[in-house]
């Protein structure tokens, strides 16, 4: 059986997707209700065009990525995005993100009143201009305090997506969980770059971006592992992950639900066939994921 429970939610499976690289467009394609849930592009305050191009490069073993949180801000999200979700029974979750602990609590306050809205991924890292524009996501403490605000604002599942690109991940993990959030998501992507060693111009015109794809699934997994042993809430885990024996080590990581990026870019069936070959595997073999997560074996001390 893989049905899951992702702090407050319980799904019917756990395949979702990642943050911006899934839009309802692929309803066209595949059947939305089949999801686990569906998580939406990162959404901000106000309208943002993004960053200039070029702005994605496909790599020998991944993918960089320097969109720039392009959306129509949540005023546009809520009245002419949101509508569009009502049909569709798999859980919404929406990703937002602010500039200042006072916008994120402001977007929180404004979402409350649609009830199509079951969650939110809170991405935490975006500069943070209450802190000389250092993301809120490196920080314990500010993690901790941006997580005890939007708690008490909101009794929906609240998921807090981590970066990779801190030092002590674990900690964050940790500020996070006593802050009051009912879950955890990572990782967000690695920091990258490529270059044309013929012109020595960068790939990306903003030079540095995020790095996804198969490449980075150890270090997602690693960190999965880690603050799975330092955390008792649930981990929305990604990084990687293409097919379903990927997801099945994300789950002996310590993951009760897994999502699905760049492979949406390669397979927009990616997700449905995930589904399908767990839920094979599983009745196959009598399995309960609640008794896989978490359940990582042969490491010696």
């Amino acid at each position: 059986m893989i049905k899951t429970k992702l702090g407050k939610l319980h799904l019917d499976n756990p395949v979702t997707v990642a943050s911006g690289t899934f839009g309802k467009e692929f309803g066209d394609l595949i059947d939305l209700n089949r999801l686990g849930a569906i998580v939406t592009k990162t959404i901000t305050m106000e309208p943002k065009a993004g960053n200039p191009t070029p702005r994605l490069y496909e790599t020998e073993a991944g993918l960089l990525n320097s969109i720039g949180l392009q959306n129509p801000g949540l005023k546009s999200f809520m009245q002419d995005v949101l509508p569009e979700y009502e049909k569709i029974d798999s859980p919404l979750l929406v990703s937002f993100s602010g500039s200042t602990t006072d916008e994120f609590c402001k977007m929180v306050e404004e979402m409350e009143s649609s009830d199509v809205i079951k969650g939110y991924e809170v991405n935490v890292s975006c500069p943070n201009v209450e802190n000389e524009g250092i993301a809120f996501g490196t920080d314990p403490e500010v993690v901790n305090k941006l997580t005890k605000a939007l708690s008490e604002r909101t009794d929906k599942e609240l998921i807090i997506k981590l970066t990779p690109n801190v030092t002590n991940i674990m900690e964050i993990a940790k500020a996070a969980e006593e802050g009051g959030a009912d879950s955890l998501a990572l990782i967000n992507t690695l920091l990258g770059m490529a270059i044309d060693w013929e012109t020595g111009k960068t790939r990306i015109a903003r030079g540095i971006s995020g790095y996804s794809g198969i490449a980075i699934k150890p270090v997602a997994l690693q960190n999965v592992y880690r603050v799975h042993k330092a955390v008792n809430i649930p981990i929305l885990a990604m990084g990687g992950i293409f097919n379903w024996q990927d997801a099945m080590e994300f789950f002996y990581a310590g993951a009760s639900a897994i999502a699905v990026g760049t492979a949406n870019f390669v397979n927009p069936e990616a997700t449905i066939s995930i589904i399908d070959s767990l839920t094979r595997y599983f009745d196959k073999n009598d399995i309960i994921l609640e008794n896989v997560i978490g359940k990582v074996s042969g490491i010696r001390s």
